[in-house]
């Protein structure tokens, strides 16, 4: 028996039906006829994803992906951020380069293919992140440099030299809801004029975006789409992150959807991406092209990471005194939910790194009998409790208009209800309104929805 049944809509002929999911096994059929609908191919499995927990630590391999803590400072102080309550280690600096670079080779034994330069604010750590990150490209040619940042410490000169230094960078502004973040870089007028420069330099080389973050106060992504196209005078400006906010702490908390919102900000969220409103949101998309793929490819629930993809054996987060840790968003003086540091290890010994402060999706009640499981991917790895809960909430909410709009692109008809062993107020997707009312005029989805290479899996 399929773990959950869903009453679809047609609405080209308002004919309802009933498909069956099983998001173990990726696997969606007609519930009459038992036909598969949108198998195409063999999920090809090369490994199953690692269980991680306190039980189960994880080693870690020569990183293909390295994650550089700079710090934890920064200039502005916002309102959701997940790094606000992490107790601080001590500061590095540029003295703590040359000792980091002359351990490198002891265990990073293989070129990265993506190093990423955090804070904080990164160029608060400018005289760090300069010399780090040039001995960096001389060492690794051929790696993708990148960061994220508020935007308020750019000038001319650090915006030459990250196109110079082939940087990807990715600016961090909510548009029309920056005032629930924080302070609001686009308000000097020079801030604003080095934010547009950088944006003109890198953006024929697809190497930035501006990163914004759903929260209560700040729901419409077309909204947010609007503000950036009128910003930059650029119709395709691409969005990156999107998702609606994780609660890593109290200001994460206040900003977390209640039971009362949930239908209203599911049924906008899909409004918005049947009408096109949030096509330049790129893990959006990106969000409803894998779902599609995994009922194409029947995608074992097995072969499923975490979200942020820090459970993986060679993706590594560390700071320059070597500190191994659990995500870039922590430091080596900060403790996870289940009691253990998030200090993980050290390079010096990066054999026995065990990252032992999460909990994978399998080991939680509720993310095994959840239908968008393999879209949400377990939301974040080390949260607990009330913190986890309300991130649960948000998620499952930011997943449900993914969900309806890739069963959209499969079979025509539009999800409306779903059955299972799931909390009722998660059963009725757009609640409390009629499936004629959740369904507006719509564009067409985008190309690169339906046509994503397998690669992409």
């Amino acid at each position: 028996m399929a773990k959950f049944q869903i009453s679809v809509l047609n609405p080209k002929n308002g004919v309802k039906s009933l498909l069956d999911y099983d998001n173990m096994t990726s696997e969606l059929n007609d519930a009459e006829t038992g036909q598969p609908i949108g198998r195409r191919f063999e999920h090809p499995v090369r490994k199953v994803a690692p269980t991680v927990s306190k039980e189960t630590p994880l080693g870690k391999v020569s990183p293909r992906v390295l994650k550089i803590s700079l710090g934890l400072g920064c200039n502005y102080e916002c309102e959701y951020c997940s790094q606000r309550f992490v107790p601080r280690a001590g500061e590095t600096n540029k003295n703590d380069i040359t000792p980091f670079l002359a351990g490198l080779d002891s265990w990073v034994t293989t070129p990265p293919e993506q190093i990423e330069f955090w804070g904080g604010e990164p160029f608060v750590y400018w005289k760090t992140l300069k010399p780090l990150a040039e001995a960096l490209r001389a060492k690794f040619p051929d790696a993708l440099l990148s960061t994220i940042t508020n935007g308020s410490l750019l000038t001319l000169e650090i915006n030459a030299w990250l196109d110079e230094m082939g940087f990807a960078v990715g600016m961090s502004h909510d548009g029309p809801g920056q005032w629930v973040r924080g302070p609001d870089p686009l308000a000097d007028a020079e801030v604003r004029a080095n934010i547009l420069d950088l944006y003109r330099r890198l953006n024929p080389s697809g190497r930035v975006s501006f990163n914004a973050m759903m929260n209560k106060n700040n729901v419409s992504r077309a909204a947010v789409q609007a503000f950036f196209v009128e910003l930059t005078g650029d119709p395709d400006v691409v969005i990156g992150e999107g998702s609606f906010v994780d609660a890593y702490d109290p200001g994460g908390l206040a900003n977390s959807l209640q039971p009362e919102e949930f239908g209203a900000y599911r049924r906008q969220a899909f409004q918005e991406i049947r009408s096109g409103g949030a096509k330049n949101f790129i893990n959006l998309s990106d969000k409803i092209t894998g779902f599609v793929k995994s009922i194409e490819t029947a995608r074992p629930a097995k072969a499923l990471s975490q979200k942020c993809g820090m459970d993986k054996t060679d993706a590594a987060a560390v700071d320059l005194r070597g500190n191994v840790l659990t995500c870039q968003n922590v430091s080596a003086a900060s403790v996870a939910p289940n009691g253990e540091a998030h200090q993980i290890g050290h390079v010096s010994r990066f054999s026995e790194v065990k990252l032992n402060t999460t909990t994978h999706w399998s080991k939680r009640k509720e993310c095994p009998e959840c239908p968008v499981l393999q879209i949400c991917q377990g939301a974040c790895m080390f949260l607990q409790d009330e913190l986890w809960s309300a991130t649960c909430d948000n998620s499952y909410s930011d997943a449900i208009p993914v969900f309806t709009a890739a069963i959209e692109v499969l079979t025509g008809c539009i999800p409306l209800h779903i059955e299972g062993n799931i909390p009722d107020n998660r059963k009725n997707m757009f609640e409390p309104v009629a499936g004629h009312e959740v369904i507006r005029a719509r564009k067409p989805f985008p190309v690169s929805v339906v046509s994503a290479p397998l690669a992409s899996l």
